[in-house]
């Protein structure tokens, strides 16, 4: 395996750690039969490097384990709520804000909230959960992300960007008013973590504008957009990446976000909007969701939690880090010859599950197949981004993505680079022996999000 020189030490030190433990191959061979061939049906215990998500799998900071102790726990009025609405709007420059339980249950208010049935939302290429809850709110998700995004080879600094041309032909097609609102992602975890740059983020905002579209942002990792803009977009590399994220939701009406990802906590997650009217029908339904609009089924103490870490994810030093660890991974596999998205995200390494796995056809889910085996050789886990990610339609025909792809996530301030390093020979070592991997067909499929609990077996 080449050796790629990492200069940037962790901007932290180590005070508490967790014990983990290498298992044989006969125990992994055991549990993901056990497991139904799905890496989200393992215990955690047997993942020796869990990669699965990187979604409330952070480690939090010293400063956020000592506001958690100050959590106010009254049912009402909790001052934790105060310090979240504060530092929503000193960071994110957004009024008013609405906890829920995680991203998605901000999802679905937002989705209840905008959404009428028989109308359209179009987006920057689809996310699971999100895409789940406009559908069964009664619209139409349609893609109208650049097509250099769908190509896992091309070369692109910005493919999380919206194609003004196809969001200017749904507009003329269905007119602005059946179009609920545009969902742009910062940044596109289905491209592989491809960041939208901000000169794109003011076209859609003048098209907005133009044709009284509210404009959405699903900002689950607007912080790693925000470095990734520092880095490439002309005009900003002297600017730190908090002026960035502040101007990139400027442009925005709103957002949903998970706070499990760019606020580096456990649990949770908010609404947060500029419109009033929205506002009043967020409180509205998250009673009866989620609990009461101060907390919205969250302790105090993840509430303060949550605001400290929105702050601390906008450091520079610690976002250098952050998508450095990534970008590490991801050269140690293509120095080696291992097929992967380009160019490398800001929260996750990705496998070309399609080129990787070319003698099994979509239908037979190659990256499910490879990202089991994967667990099998090594004890990493991963996840299948592809075919049983991407669902059915509504004739119940696998939708078959023009991305097949198996998902390396990196927890945030939890894995060494050391343990980079032993990722990377899994899954070098695994590709000199790719040909020995079969596919898979279900044996349970359930009829909605179907990659959290679909059980597979090897086809013969």
């Amino acid at each position: 395996m080449a050796t790629t020189e990492r200069t940037l030490a962790e901007p932290y030190r180590i005070k508490t750690v967790e014990p983990i433990t290498m298992t044989t191959r006969e125990e992994r061979e055991k549990a993901i039969r056990e497991a139904g061939y799905n890496t989200f049906l393992l215990p955690s215990k047997l993942c020796y490097i869990d990669l699965l998500t990187d979604s409330g799998t952070s480690a939090m900071s010293d400063n956020q384990w000592a506001h958690m102790m100050m959590g106010d726990e009254a049912y009402a009025g909790a001052k934790s709520f105060d310090l979240l609405k504060e530092a929503v709007e000193e960071v994110y420059g957004f009024p008013y804000v609405v906890p829920t339980h995680q991203g998605r249950g901000a999802e679905h208010l937002i989705s209840q909230i905008l959404i009428r049935p028989g109308t359209h939302v179009p987006g920057n290429m689809y996310f699971t959960t999100t895409r789940f809850h406009q559908e069964q709110a009664g619209a139409t998700f349609h893609d109208v992300i650049i097509d250099e995004a769908h190509d896992p080879q091309f070369e692109h600094p910005f493919k999380g960007n919206v194609d003004l041309a196809k969001f200017q032909k749904l507009i003329d097609d269905v007119g602005a008013e059946n179009i609920a609102y545009i969902n742009v992602a910062l940044t596109v975890n289905l491209a592989g973590g491809q960041p939208v740059s901000m000169e794109n983020i003011r076209a859609v905002r003048k098209m907005c504008d133009d044709n009284g579209i509210i404009m959405w942002s699903d900002a689950t990792r607007l912080a790693e957009n925000a470095f990734f803009i520092q880095e490439r977009e002309e005009g900003y590399a002297d600017t730190s990446c908090a002026e960035i994220v502040k101007e990139q939701l400027s442009y925005f009406d709103g957002l949903t976000m998970s706070g499990k990802k760019d606020c580096l906590v456990n649990i949770g997650g908010f609404l947060a909007m500029r419109d009033e009217d929205i506002l009043v029908k967020a409180r509205e339904l998250v009673v009866v969701y989620e609990g009461m609009p101060s907390y919205g089924g969250l302790a105090g103490r993840d509430l303060e939690a949550m605001a400290v870490g929105l702050r601390e994810a906008t450091d520079d030093a610690y976002l250098a880090h952050r998508v450095g660890q990534v970008r590490f991974l991801g050269e140690l596999l293509r120095e080696a010859g291992v097929p992967i998205v380009e160019p490398i995200g800001g929260h996750a390494v990705f496998l070309d599950a399609a080129e990787f796995l070319p003698h099994i056809p979509q239908d037979q889910y190659p990256a499910q197949a490879l990202a089991a085996e994967l667990f099998v050789e090594s004890g990493v886990r991963s996840m299948e981004r592809g075919n049983v990610s991407a669902g059915r339609d509504a004739d119940g025909n696998n939708r078959n993505p023009a991305l097949e792809l198996v998902r390396l996530t990196i927890p945030r301030r939890v894995y060494t680079d050391r343990h980079m390093e032993i990722v990377a020979r899994a899954v070098i070592d695994l590709c000199a022996k790719r040909d020995q991997i079969t596919g898979l067909k279900f044996v349970y499929e359930p009829p909605s999000l179907r990659f959290f609990t679909s059980r597979f077996e090897p086809i013969a």
